[in-house]
């Protein structure tokens, strides 16, 4: 009885998340930071720096995986499910209706008022979660070194997933020097995924499937990322043409929820509703595989001195990297004196009135934006 108050506890909060997490994984991560460390007090702020560490270090969309490491942590095999479901499936109900429009119509419809406010109030949520979980990673003077280090570096463009292992195997390096006695305890291992083709898909949907699965299991870094390899194996090879890739660039960017949920957009545009169901169950599939794979080895990787350390370095280039993030956007996005209100109200209400639910800030950046854009 008591598990299943939690599978409706967590299923209830993912849903909501899925529902106004706009701006892309970094919002999503200080979301859910605020509402199962500060709010539900589901974990520490350690455990939850852990799994984002973890989720850093898979390919797939991270803040995807961080739902389904939190529910599988909080629910076990039902909380990974509901939880990876909760999240993913409202950003594609909204971007299938999207999808539907755009063939009826070839447009989409006008948001860009409401975005304009959304921007520099997400800025807000992100410093708001980062500031906690930096003030907890750094632990000594070398992950200081490291996160600034690393935070340069991503300024500069430098891969994600080589800051990541970068910074680890650093840390764990010198540890070793220091200690010679000291063995590794235990390991990741390397899971590979084969699905058998199945008779009832089309060759289209055959295709797609093979597609984005791959994509999903070898994909790391951001959206932006996604887009490219999407350029590579859609566009490249004539089932998708440039202008429908770069308006469903636009759907992932004014939807909330996982960029990921782009896929449905496209696999609606190649071969209707059985493409987009396709096309999204293989981009997440391995998300959800790699999750149940992994989070059961990070209690073992704390236990491990070695592995410790090589986690702890890992987390603070993940802060380093959302601050990155943070910063770069900010650059992008607030340029104007009602941006820079929105997102001053935005940082009031964040750091003033730490219960308050990130919805309510999101949807006020989403008006003020509005309201501004008719002065």
């Amino acid at each position: 009885m008591e598990r299943d108050i939690q599978i409706k506890e967590i299923a209830k909060l993912f849903l909501k998340l899925g529902f106004i997490g706009f701006g892309g994984p970094a919002v999503h991560i200080a979301m859910m930071q605020q509402e199962v460390v500060v709010k539900r007090k589901w974990m520490s702020e350690q455990h939850f720096l852990d799994l984002l560490g973890a989720t850093n270090l898979i390919p797939g969309p991270n803040s995807t995986e961080m739902a389904i490491h939190i529910g599988y942590d909080k629910g076990g095999w039902k909380g990974l499910i509901f939880a990876g479901l909760c999240f993913i499936l409202p950003a594609v109900f909204i971007t299938g209706i999207f999808a539907w429009l755009y063939q009826q119509y070839g447009q989409l419809p006008e948001v860009q008022p409401f975005i304009y406010g959304i921007k520099p109030a997400i800025i807000a949520i992100i410093i708001g979660a980062v500031f906690p979980l930096a003030k907890k990673s750094v632990k000594s003077t070398f992950l200081a070194v490291v996160g600034i280090l690393v935070l340069v570096l991503s300024l500069f463009g430098i891969s994600e997933i080589y800051l990541m292992f970068g910074a680890g195997l650093l840390a764990m390096a010198l540890y070793y020097l220091q200690d010679t006695k000291n063995t590794l305890q235990s390991f990741i291992p390397l899971a590979f995924l084969q699905i058998a083709q199945s008779p009832l898909l089309s060759e289209t949907n055959t295709k797609l499937f093979w597609i984005f699965l791959k994509i999903g299991a070898i994909l790391y870094g951001s959206g932006y990322v996604l887009f490219a390899f999407l350029d590579t194996e859609l566009v490249a090879t004539g089932l998708l043409t440039r202008q429908q890739l770069m308006d469903a660039i636009a759907v992932g960017q004014f939807t909330p929820g996982p960029v990921f949920s782009s896929v449905t957009f496209i696999g609606y545009q190649i071969n209707g509703l059985s493409g987009a169901v396709i096309s999204t169950i293989a981009i997440f599939l391995p998300s959800f595989i790699l999750v149940a794979l992994l989070n059961p080895l990070m209690k073992k990787m704390r236990q491990s001195k070695g592995l410790s350390i090589f986690l702890d370095a890992v987390n603070v280039a993940s802060v380093a990297i959302i601050a990155a993030i943070c910063l770069t956007m900010g650059k992008e996005t607030i340029t104007d004196w009602r941006t820079i209100l929105i997102a001053m109200i935005s940082a009031i209400v964040v750091f003033k009135f730490k219960k308050i639910n990130s919805a309510f800030v999101v949807i006020g950046g989403a008006l003020l934006g509005y309201l501004f854009n008719l002065i």
